[in-house]
């Protein structure tokens, strides 16, 4: 199965899988019943500092990616999200949900290169 990415603010491109929200603030303007979540896993996000400190400032991805990687490493909550990232593989697509406009710079790219990277192992 696959784990995949898309913006929350996009029409749903796949409700076939585990819609999973990995944004610590809920984007504005998205109803809960239209966002057609699984789960909203906030506390895997990046912290707000470090949010704060990026703001979608595509010249700090570099150390952005280093550094969520970093708190994704230290976060308690890790080894279980990535269980559950295994175990709904193992069922169905995985989707990771994003509310941030940049596609290509964006907290859910970092992770969902961590998972692939962590589910290989």
């Amino acid at each position: 199965m696959a784990l995949k990415i898309e913006r929350i603010y996009t029409k749903p491109v796949d409700t076939d899988g585990y819609r999973i929200l990995v944004d610590r603030v809920w984007p504005r303007g998205i109803s809960k019943v239209n966002a057609a979540l699984a789960s909203w896993e906030k506390e895997i996000a990046p912290s707000k500092e470090l949010r704060q400190w990026f703001n979608h400032e595509i010249s700090k991805y570099p150390e952005f990616k280093q550094r969520y990687r970093a708190e994704l490493n230290s976060n308690p909550a890790t080894a279980d999200f990535c269980q559950l990232i295994k175990e709904k593989l193992a069922i169905g697509n995985v989707i990771l949900l994003f509310g941030a406009k940049d596609e290509t710079h964006n907290q859910a790219v970092v992770l969902q290169e961590f998972l692939q990277q962590k589910l290989v192992q």
